[in-house]
């Protein structure tokens, strides 16, 4: 009796186990892994958060190896924002100094070393609009800020450090020139490129509400290169303000046909290329006739930098330096209900610090 009792009880215990195996396969842990498909995901609706969260992208390109796909997905996992309340973090820093409080800015979020490893490949995309304007007049990214950026990169180890932009006014070679950013990246340790035409391809946009796939810089997106984004915060006549999300339109070829339904489509692109932090160059913004400008009137000094890694949550932070909230803004509502990043800044941990 006491031995055939003892079987059952194994042979039921087996099948429990063997039940919860079937129902919590081990790769549903790990969001970031190769084998966490939408199908092992879709057994677990309990685990989704309740607040917005940004997942890897499902980004994929029909001239885009499958292994380029899935790196840029485990890189874009790797830097997403958890999106519990109070759980992200986003660094505030202020002072005179565009070096100081950059580097004030990035250490207290831990330092760039928890965004760049030893031998990684980085891309900086700051915002050089156009050919016209040294950085004073606020319609480009402050080359002091840029070039920090490098050099923090180098000392947590980059092999490689280039900055790259598509100017929309002029050439790329006298924009990097007139902003002060090629002279100031140069000695930094970093590379000027000029992006070819020939690295444009077009990648597919799977959760893109308007757009499903458009023509994207194919550095950007392969998972060959840590990205930062270092916009300029400043108005748009169309948009109402570009700071990061907008910023990423200068990787994208067409960005004419991005203007249509620009608070949806903005969003979407967004999807698609996922930079691991956000740095937001306050140092200077431009409150009036944006995004080119034109009138140092039109230029008011904050002498602030916003750094994160969601960009929501920097762009929502940027807003309050023109008066807005992240809500005033359609494309930021949109990102965060595509959970693209959090836009109550009351659920993000903020860190402030003077330099």
């Amino acid at each position: 009796m006491s031995s055939r009792f003892d079987r059952r009880k194994f042979l039921r215990n087996l099948l429990i186990l063997g039940a919860g195996y079937g129902i919590i396969p081990n790769v549903a842990c790990s969001p970031s892994g190769p084998a966490a498909t939408s199908q092992s995901t879709s057994l677990l609706p309990t685990l989704t958060p309740a607040s917005p969260t940004v997942q890897p992208s499902a980004m994929a390109s029909s001239t885009m190896p499958a292994a380029a796909a899935t790196a840029g997905r485990a890189a874009s996992a790797t830097s997403a924002p958890t999106g519990a309340a109070n759980a992200l973090e986003l660094a505030v820093a202020r002072g005179s100094s565009p070096e100081a409080i950059t580097r004030a800015a990035i250490g207290a979020l831990g330092g760039m070393g928890r965004f760049v490893k030893t031998g990684s490949e980085v891309i900086i995309k700051p915002n050089i609009c156009v050919d016209y304007h040294s950085y004073e007049y606020a319609a480009t990214t402050n080359p002091e800020v840029v070039a920090t950026l490098v050099k923090l990169c180098l000392e947590a180890g980059a092999r490689r450090v280039r900055v790259m932009d598509a100017p929309f006014g002029g050439t790329a070679e006298r924009a990097y020139a007139n902003s002060g950013i090629a002279d100031a990246v140069k000695p930094a340790g970093g590379q000027m490129e000029v992006m070819s035409n020939l690295k444009y391809q077009d990648v597919a946009i799977p959760e893109g509400r308007d757009i499903k796939k458009w023509k994207i810089y194919r550095d950007v997106v392969d998972g060959s290169a840590v990205l930062i984004n270092v916009p300029i915060a400043k108005t748009h006549d169309l948009a109402g303000l570009t700071m990061g999300m907008k910023n990423l339109m200068g990787v994208i070829q067409d960005r004419g046909a991005l203007h249509t339904n620009i608070d949806q489509r903005l969003a979407d692109l967004n999807t698609a290329v996922r930079p691991a932090l956000t740095v937001v160059d306050a140092v200077r913004i431009l409150v009036h006739n944006g995004p080119t400008g034109g009138r140092l009137s039109d230029v008011k000094e904050m002498n602030t930098l916003i750094a994160s890694p969601d960009i929501v949550a920097a762009d929502s932070y940027g807003a309050t330096l023109f008066g807005k909230k992240g809500a005033d803004l359609g494309y930021l509502r949109n990102a965060a209900a595509m959970g693209l990043g959090v836009l109550d800044l009351s659920k993000v941990a903020i860190k402030e610090v003077t330099a």
